[in-house]
């Protein structure tokens, strides 16, 4: 994800219907902008349209994933 001139982006792979996400970083200059969230929020939002499970594996994914309301479901 692309936001004022750098680059948040998540490691994930794909194994049957199960989504890993295995890292996701944001440079110096997005951080407390929000950016990791909107990236977890549209990975989220993909994994729900193909009816995939998320297993985080990355530590802010989890916890992102435990607050959010509207994806937490798709944690298992």
């Amino acid at each position: 994800m692309d936001e004022q001139g750098a680059t948040a982006y998540a490691d994930y792979r794909r194994d049957g219907d199960r989504l890993y996400i295995d890292y996701v970083f944001a440079p110096p200059e997005l951080r407390g902008t929000g950016a990791s969230g909107r990236l977890m929020a549209a990975l989220s939002a993909d994994a729900r349209d193909r009816h995939l499970r998320i297993t985080p594996i990355c530590g802010y994914a989890a916890a992102w994933l435990r607050r959010s309301k509207e994806f937490g479901d798709l944690v298992g």
